[in-house]
């Protein structure tokens, strides 16, 4: 059982879930906090949804680390894992994430996933790493809505994403980053970025567009033009 595997009965899942939702952004491998971690599958609509993946090849020595991450971002987690994982899982994550178990079917040798534990919403979003999914230029547009651009034009995206942080109130920002992450048609890759770059685009494999399904491994990157 490999994570490759997983991910794709995953996807069909929710690509059957969603089937026809125009509301609903299907992404994969989305980098949260300037890149330091990606999330395996992440779902935009009226919230915003992580799942991660730990197949029967995986180790979890990673997971508290990305739990971390995915904790300050998310508004809920499920985390799918092989049966083998699964008691040591639920003691690294927090009571309110999901788990799905990943098992094989004697007969047919086919995966199936299912439900282990249900999720609930998470208490504590950090609005200073929920922002950090935004791109300059969202973030500019957005303070300029909030009557709050004035002269910050020229100044990096760090301080850019702060003072939108504070400007707003978290359930505000949430809608503002869930819009920004379904309006975009493209995104740019990891390997543009330039040093300092403050353009630098977070990379999404797959699925960069609203409902769509699974495009071919040579075009999982696509690149949006500077």
């Amino acid at each position: 059982m490999r994570d490759a595997d997983v991910r794709r009965v995953l996807r069909e899942q929710l690509d059957r879930s969603y089937k026809g939702d125009s509301t609903t952004m299907i992404i994969e491998e989305l980098g949260l906090c300037r890149g330091t971690v990606r999330v395996d599958i992440a779902v935009v609509n009226g919230t915003l949804k992580g799942y991660e993946i730990k197949s029967a090849q995986d180790t979890l020595t990673r997971l508290s680390s990305q739990a971390a991450i995915y904790n300050q971002i998310f508004d809920t987690v499920t985390v799918v894992v092989a049966e083998r994982h699964l008691r040591a899982a639920e003691a690294m994550i927090p009571v309110w994430w999901g788990i799905q178990v990943v098992t094989v079917h004697k007969s047919s040798s086919s995966l199936m996933i299912e439900p282990a534990r249900g999720e609930s919403t998470n208490p504590e979003v950090d609005p200073s790493s929920l922002v950090q999914l935004l791109w300059r230029d969202e973030v500019l547009k957005l303070l300029d809505q909030t009557n709050r651009l004035r002269s910050l034009r020229s100044k990096p995206r760090r301080v850019l994403w702060d003072v939108l942080a504070r400007s707003v109130s978290l359930p505000e920002l949430q809608g503002m980053v869930r819009r920004c992450l379904k309006s975009r048609s493209t995104w740019r890759s990891d390997a543009q970025r330039k040093q300092g770059d403050g353009m630098y685009r977070p990379c999404a494999k797959l699925s960069d567009s609203l409902y769509q399904r699974v495009l071919p491994r040579s075009r999982q990157c696509t690149h949006r033009p500077s």
